[in-house]
């Protein structure tokens, strides 16, 4: 099941949408941002990314839609391939995991079923979840789980996880909640293992990694007054795009010219993240933590 878009309507208007120009929706899963943007063009072109092998069967029979089964890493050089002689007006990302993806106990995204420690978002992604619990030694634990999941008790998670994979490998989400167990408090066991399972998501599909090279090839693929359009749900992802947009690097370090001006490509239009409404936030559980970013490229 691939659940009603997040902020849709904010989405689509910080796009800005010309009936006959390009766009790009790198985050494709169930079409349904896609499918509105679609709605809004005339001549129009719209390519949609998306790496995981399910959401191909979402793609749509309409000449004016193209679907590139890859990893928004590899944006521009698809771009680029399709339009050698245009930048496009939008794009939009919505970041994260899709509904589809949490509710599909085998690929083991989520804490509320027992599946396969998988956690890849393409199966050409080399290492699982699985592969980096029983290899990684307690430092690259430990690093991960802070970095990644912004844990209280990094190195104690790790320590009880190399425990028990010495008595059997650790292969499923049960096992691994169970190794776990006696470090999560009492009212925020959920907490706990929602940033435990995010850490592992991250490691295994290289998520900021591909969102950095994504940001940073934005600028060359975007025409003047072209639309950068953002939905993230978590403090990692929402920082960096943040930066990329107020100075153009992940660093957010600002750069000047001779006069004091800023040096980057995009003007801000949202100074503080837009978030959903109370109303969707009770309708759609996935709302909760969206920030929703907007920058048109100068």
């Amino acid at each position: 099941m691939y659940h009603n878009p997040v902020m849709l309507n904010e989405c689509l208007e910080g796009l800005n949408i010309n009936p006959e120009g390009i766009y790009a929706d790198v985050t494709f899963g169930g079409g349904g941002h896609s499918r509105a943007i679609l709605e809004r063009l005339t001549t129009g072109h719209l390519y949609a990314f998306d790496q995981d092998e399910d959401a191909a069967a979402n793609a749509f029979d309409d000449e004016r839609f193209t679907f590139i089964p890859q990893n928004f890493k590899y944006f521009r050089n698809f771009i680029q391939l399709y339009e050698s002689e245009r930048k496009i007006d939008g794009v939009i990302a919505d970041l994260g995991v899709s509904s589809h993806q949490f509710d599909t106990p085998e690929k083991g995204f989520s804490t509320r079923f027992d599946g396969p420690l998988d956690m890849r978002m393409s199966q050409m992604t080399p290492n699982d979840a699985s592969t980096v619990v029983n290899t990684y030694d307690h430092a690259d634990l430990t690093r991960i789980f802070r970095l990644y999941g912004e844990m209280q008790q990094p190195q104690l998670i790790a320590s009880d996880i190399i425990l028990a994979r010495e008595s059997e490998p650790i292969e499923t989400t049960e096992q691994l909640k169970a190794a776990v167990q006696r470090r999560l408090p009492r009212g925020k066991e959920n907490k706990v293992l929602a940033q435990l399972f995010q850490a592992l998501r991250i490691e295994v599909n290289q998520e900021l990694e591909a969102l950095n090279a994504f940001l940073m090839q934005c600028p060359e693929v975007l025409k003047q007054g072209g639309r950068l359009v953002v939905m993230s749900y978590h403090s990692l992802e929402d920082r960096l795009v943040k930066n990329y947009m107020k100075t153009g690097n992940a660093e957010g370090t600002e750069e000047k010219d001779f006069y004091g001006n800023l040096l980057t490509p995009y003007t801000v239009i949202t100074r503080k993240p837009i978030i959903p409404t109370d109303e969707e936030m009770e309708n759609n559980s996935r709302a909760r933590s969206a920030k929703l970013r907007i920058a048109e490229r100068k």
